[in-house]
This record gives structure tokens, C-alpha cells and sequence, in this order.
């Protein structure tokens, strides 16, 4: 009997995205970005990426390895950029507690999002972010200058399109006078309802814009509705806005290594991926109905719809930083509340490090000691193809 903890250890991504490459790139199912998402992943450490060639500066000992792809939707190839992600975040971050907050859309926004991903995916960060800042510096509630670190993720376990954000705010932040800074008490500093109300007001607003400045496409089967923004309002105050506030985490520690696991998270990892038989793919994924984890079969070719569904717009950033946490504030707003904590602020440890350095210090071990003479270190030749590593 099989269960969510058994899996073919050989099956992975590229092997079911291989076997549909005819029905996705060959028949031009794709955009031009997740065409390019699709070959990366295919390719990726393969022959077709090229390769580089290292040599024991001891021995003389070659190897030859094939070069990353290097794609953000790769799940190969994020592992390194994560944890030096999480390193340089928590060296920024304040070391106060911080809520977790999630944001969410209405159904039937679902068509129009998938067919203006870049910008309603733009409208659902700047919403949200106004959202929280409003709610932070009303008086009725807190009365503070926030900001906020943003996720986009576009899926559910499933692999079902999810829009949401996935948001670290602080639990507190300077008084308009920036002379102190404002603890928020155990509980989130606006009431979750009110907070999703002027998500809810804040999106429609912009929304309403786009619409009047003839900036979306509008999906063929809900042009009645978006022709009348009467419907359109009606529909989206009928519907409820989901704001979730998560468990609070305490410590600049718990919060990177928790925030780690959303940042360059892809769609599915390889991991998750059980096995690929006769045309079917069986992955684990949990159901937050009972908080179990299971497992999904479906047919290779609606697995890779899932997965492609999720292939962001080339250039479109993930990660956003808002208020206080902006890159803007770096060197004014966030110097002044580190002052109001009276706490110091953290250099990252790998500043200043080579690539060789780093990867040394993440690996634990010296990964280019040469596996013959053990004592020479393996240096890079001569590149082949069109790519280098690492």
C-alpha cells in the first residue's frame, strides 16, 4: 500500500514535462515565457545546457558537469539562492515578533487574473501592502508607521491556480513623531474583517481603473459582466475577501527560517513527486480541510497544465518590500526604528565571501576538494556551451 511518505526517488519534473514536450511546445499551447520555463527545465544539467570542466590543481584529475538552467520556476536550481536570500533577510529584518498574514481573491477574479497576470498581480501586492498601511497608521488601531515583506504565490497544493500574497508585518512600528516605538499587543493590530475590507476597497479601486483605462483584456465568457461595473461591484461585495492572520512568530530566527520555505519555493518540488507511470503522475500535497497529507494521481497532461500555469512574467519580481521595509527606507526609516529598539544592526556573514567561500560554508565541506587525491582543490577550466556554474 502506498503512502504520502513512499516515492520513486527517479521521478522528477523534467521527466513528465518531457513526456508532454509534443502536446505543450509542440503544438504552441505556451507563451513565449513559459515555453522558455519549459525547455529550461528540461535541459536543465544536461548536455544541452553545456558544461564546465574542472581540474585538481594537485593531481590533474578532470571532471566535466553540466551547467544549471538557473530558471526561478526550476526546482533544481533555488536551493543556493534561498539560503543566501534568508541570510541577507535576517540581517534586515527588526528583531521584534512578526504576524504572518495572507491574502487572498475572490473566484470569479481567477479568469481575469490568469489573463493579466502582470498587472493584476501588480494590483494584488499594492493592495494589500495600502491595505496594511492604512490599517496600521489609523489611530483607532495603532497609530504607527508599518510596512511589510510580500510573497506572491499563484498556487494551491493542488497545483490549482491560487492567487495570494503571502505577507511578514511587524508587530508594531514608530509613533508619527518617530520618537518611540508602538508594540502591537498579542493579537494583530486591526480587527481581520476590517483589514479585509480595505483590501477588498483598496483592489476594486484600482481595479475600477484599469477597467475605465482600457488596460486588461477581459476573458470572452465574462464580457457581460466587466462591460457593466454595477455587476462587477456587485459580485465582488457578495463575495467574501479571505484575509488569514497566522500564528505570530517571535523571533527574527523563527521568521526567516519559516519565510524561507515561501520565498523561492517553485510550484511542486521533486520531492513531492512519488512517481510517473503509464501516462499518470502520484504527488503528495496536504488538505488543510483535515491538515493530512495525500496522495494526487493525474494524467501527465494535467499535471504540466497545472505546473505552467504558475510560470511567472519574465522580469516580475516575487519579493516586495513595503513602508519601513522598503529598499527606499534601508538607510533612514528602518536606521531610526533599529535606534527606537535600541538594537544594533547585522552585517550577513557571507558579505564580502567568494561563490567558493559561501558554498564551503552552506555545504559544510569543502565541495571542490578533488574526490582522487583528496587534498587538491578542483578549479575551473575551460568552459564549454553557454553557461558557467555555480
Amino acid at each position: 500500500m502506498e503512502t504520502a511518505n513512499s516515492r520513486n526517488c527517479g521521478a522528477e519534473l523534467s521527466d513528465i514535462l518531457g513526456s508532454q514536450k509534443e502536446n505543450f511546445l509542440g503544438k504552441g499551447r505556451l507563451c513565449a515565457d513559459q515555453a522558455k520555463a519549459y525547455n529550461d527545465i528540461l535541459d536543465c544539467r544536461t548536455a544541452k545546457m553545456g558544461s564546465h570542466t574542472l581540474t585538481c590543481d594537485t593531481c590533474g584529475k578532470s571532471r566535466v558537469s553540466y551547467n544549471s538552467c538557473r530558471n526561478r520556476h526550476c526546482p533544481k536550481c533555488q536551493y543556493v539562492r534561498q539560503l543566501l536570500w534568508v541570510e541577507k533577510l535576517q540581517c534586515r529584518l527588526l528583531p521584534v515578533r512578526y504576524f504572518h498574514v495572507v491574502f487572498t481573491i475572490p473566484k470569479f477574479l481567477k479568469p481575469l487574473f490568469y489573463l493579466n497576470q502582470r498587472e493584476c498581480y501588480g494590483m494584488l501586492f499594492a493592495a494589500s501592502a495600502l491595505a496594511v498601511k492604512k490599517a496600521a497608521s489609523n489611530p483607532a488601531f495603532l497609530g504607527v508607521d508599518s510596512g511589510c515583506l510580500s510573497v506572491l504565490h499563484t498556487w494551491g497544493q493542488a497545483l490549482n491556480y491560487h492567487p495570494h500574497i503571502h505577507m511578514l508585518v511587524p508587530a508594531g512600528g514608530p509613533d508619527p513623531d518617530n520618537m518611540e516605538w508602538i508594540a502591537a499587543n498579542k493579537k494583530f493590530f486591526v480587527p481581520v474583517k476590517a483589514l479585509s475590507g480595505i483590501f477588498r476597497g483598496v483592489f476594486m479601486e484600482n481595479l475600477f481603473h484599469a477597467l475605465r483605462s482600457n488596460q486588461l483584456r477581459i476573458p470572452e465568457k465574462q464580457k457581460g459582466m466587466y462591460a457593466t461595473p454595477e455587476l462587477v461591484k456587485k459580485e465582488a461585495y457578495s463575495k467574501s475577501w479571505h484575509v488569514y492572520i497566522k500564528k505570530r512568530s517571535k523571533g527574527t530566527n523563527q521568521v526567516v527560517s519559516y519565510l524561507g520555505r515561501y520565498t523561492h519555493r517553485v510550484a511542486i518540488s521533486n520531492s513531492r513527486i512519488h512517481s510517473v507511470e503509464n501516462g499518470t503522475v502520484k504527488f503528495s500535497w496536504k488538505d488543510y480541510r483535515d491538515r493530512k497529507t495525500k496522495i494526487m494521481e493525474l494524467p501527465c497532461g494535467e499535471f504540466t497544465r497545472r505546473f505552467m500555469q504558475h510560470v511567472l512574467p519574465s522580469g516580475f519580481y516575487k519579493i516586495r518590500y513595503y513602508g519601513i521595509m522598503s529598499s527606499a527606507n534601508s538607510k533612514t526609516k528602518m536606521e531610526d526604528c533599529f535606534r527606537l529598539l535600541k538594537a544594533p544592526r547585522l552585517i550577513s556573514f557571507y558579505e564580502g565571501l567568494s561563490t567558493y567561500e559561501i558554498l564551503e560554508e552552506i555545504l559544510g565541506q569543502d565541495p571542490f576538494r578533488c574526490p582522487g587525491c583528496e587534498t587538491g582543490k578542483m578549479m575551473y577550466g575551460l568552459a564549454e556551451g553557454k553557461g558557467t556554474d555555480p
